[in-house]
């Protein structure tokens, strides 16, 4: 299905960074670009380079007319499953910006309940500049903090992994545990602490 651009003025574009770690929160942004202060070089935040994405992380939060942050704690994301942490974050995102979007498109196949009419874009972090800009917010907010969790648990090499499930991460877990920034309920970690 061919992505068609809304016609509205005001439009948030939202994406989450997160889903499949075992550990930290799922974070979430929402951006409203500047028509007449365009970014060049938005893309999918996966396909940059960190460097890259630091850059126009500045270049976003200096240029868009608005933007925000949302995001569901490991101890919600065990409360709700990820999907639903996920939405909820996202709606969060889209509460947080100061003025309210007249639409809103997602990066995925599904929305969450939103105030405003909305819409899911299958690969929208590579087609919607406002979704890609959501991505590089997401992203280099969530290493971030994944490199603040590094300094406190530096064993776990969380700067390197950002918390997913890589050999090592799950070497570490069996080894020595999980920290209370795990998400228990993620099937690793259950093991890991013997659920």
């Amino acid at each position: 299905m061919e992505f068609i651009y809304p016609q509205a003025s005001l439009i948030a574009g939202v994406d989450e960074v997160g889903r499949g770690p075992l550990v930290g929160a799922v974070v979430t942004a929402a951006v409203i670009l500047d028509p007449l202060r365009p970014i060049v070089d938005l893309a999918d935040s996966k396909k940059l380079s960190e460097k890259r994405r630091e850059a126009l992380y500045l270049e976003i939060t200096e240029k868009a007319l608005y933007w925000s942050l949302g995001r569901a704690e490991p101890a919600e994301i065990d409360q709700l499953n990820i999907l639903h942490a996920t939405m909820l974050a996202m709606q969060r995102a889209v509460a947080n910006l100061p003025i309210s979007p007249e639409y809103v498109l997602i990066d995925g196949n599904r929305c969450p309940k939103l105030p405003m009419p909305a819409q899911a874009v299958i690969k929208g972090d590579g087609l919607v500049a406002e979704i890609s800009a959501a991505s590089i917010l997401a992203k280099v907010t969530r290493d971030r903090e994944m490199a603040e969790l590094d300094q406190l648990f530096p064993e776990y090499g969380f700067a390197k992994h950002k918390g997913y499930p890589t050999a090592f991460h799950l070497e570490k877990l069996a080894q020595l545990g999980a920290t209370e920034h795990h998400r228990k309920s993620f099937a690793p970690v259950k093991r890991a602490i013997g659920f």
